[in-house]
């Protein structure tokens, strides 16, 4: 069983979200969901540096 850093907020989709303490953010996918999707074959996420409020949407994640 894999450990779970205790470092970052999880929703019940299974992604994280890494606050880095200076306005910024790493979102990223639990070990779950990278075993669910296998090989990813496409990713769009929006332009470094854009503004997201709460419960926008900001990218899709094609396998």
């Amino acid at each position: 069983m894999s450990s779970i850093p205790a470092n970052r907020r999880y929703a019940e989709s299974h992604e994280w979200v890494l606050d880095n303490g200076d306005g910024t953010v790493t979102v990223g996918i639990s070990d779950h969901a990278q075993q669910a999707l296998g090989d990813v074959v496409f990713v769009e996420l929006p332009e470094v540096g854009s503004h997201l409020d709460k419960g926008d949407e900001f990218g899709v994640v094609e396998s």
